[in-house]
């Protein structure tokens, strides 16, 4: 059983779920007749120099939280694998929407790390696609795919008729993200609704939403971002927005469609191989739109608000219990 190692930045997508999905497999461990825990129960792992040299840890790898650089975050990976066996769950994979820049320079950070690694998971089918489709599974082992894990929904009642006046999106603000297009698409409605980002600026970025406001004021709307908010504030957030949006072009694996399930709501997703890969494995839980549909897909929303509204029966698994589980039979059958 490996170490889970869960440091880092809380407000941070990634280092967040890593914490939720390690707490999940702890609770896994705890048999339910005694609540007495298995001795193989993993140790959290805070601070990578409280690792154990030559015990295996678990790690949840993205470029941008292990080093300034990607090569920085890739020497860094290998520095810890040559003292320990490691397994990584990778997260915001390389993929062509990275440019000609950035592209060959995450790719071979990501081939690196792969090929150090015992074991990798990737959250989604469609990351795999994208290893693959990039040539970086030239070493390391391959891949396994556990979807990533979500908190039922709350179960309480939503009035479609108390929606606040927005379109809302949820998660950091950086290019790409679909902000730009949800402010045009509100703009050619002619007023009655703004735009919010459920969150703060990614580091590097806080100028966008300076631009991003400005764009929308010339427009004759308002864009803004709430900056960072608790998990209180963000369910109650969610769960008053007229429009629910997941506008992101190019989501490999998104926590912003599980946060808006797990707040009752029904959004409009992007069309991309992702979400079609969520849709099948969460049937009757998004509304998908193509790229030129967004006008509609907003204009249906505001129609019919219930449309946005998650049905009380709807199947919103795998949760982190599920995962947890999926983690647990993953290592039981990795050679360390």
């Amino acid at each position: 059983m490996p170490d889970l190692f869960t440091g880092g930045p809380r407000e941070h997508g990634v280092v967040r779920y890593a914490h939720d999905l390690a707490t999940a497999i702890v609770d896994a461990c705890v048999a339910p007749e005694t609540g007495a825990r298995a001795e193989s129960t993993p140790r959290f792992v805070r601070s990578l120099f409280e690792a154990r040299p030559g015990h295996p840890l678990h790690l949840h790898f993205t470029d941008r939280l292990f080093g300034a650089s990607t090569e920085d975050a890739a020497t860094n990976f290998e520095r810890i694998a040559a003292r320990t066996p490691v397994s990584v769950t990778v997260h915001d994979v390389p993929q062509f929407s990275d440019g000609a820049a950035n592209l060959p320079r995450r790719r071979e950070c990501y081939r690196r790390v792969l090929a150090a690694a015992r074991g990798v998971a990737c959250n989604s089918a469609h990351e795999v696609c994208l290893l693959q489709e990039l040539d970086i599974l030239t070493a390391g082992p391959r891949p396994t795919v556990i979807p990533l894990a979500g908190n039922r929904p709350s179960g309480a009642a939503i009035d479609p008729n108390g929606f606040d006046a927005v379109a809302a999106l949820v998660g950091f603000v950086y290019p790409g993200k679909g902000h730009l297009e949800v402010i045009d698409s509100v703009a050619r409605r002619g007023g009655g609704l703004d735009v919010i980002a459920l969150g703060a600026a990614s580091v590097g970025h806080e100028a966008d939403v300076m631009s991003l406001a400005n764009h929308a004021r010339s427009h004759g709307i308002t864009f803004g971002a709430t900056g960072y908010l608790s998990d209180v504030e963000l369910h109650q957030r969610c769960s008053r927005a007229a429009v629910p949006i997941a506008a992101h072009q190019h989501m490999s694996a998104s926590a912003s469609i599980l946060t808006w399930l797990s707040a009752g709501r029904l959004p409009l997703v992007a069309d991309s191989r992702y979400a079609r890969e969520m849709q099948a494995l969460r049937p009757g839980t998004m509304t998908l739109f193509a790229a030129e549909g967004m006008d509609a897909a907003i204009a249906t929303a505001l129609a019919d608000p219930a449309s946005t509204i998650l049905a009380v029966d709807a199947m919103t698994a795998p949760y982190f219990s599920d995962a947890a589980g999926s983690y647990l039979n993953w290592w039981a059958a990795l050679s360390w």
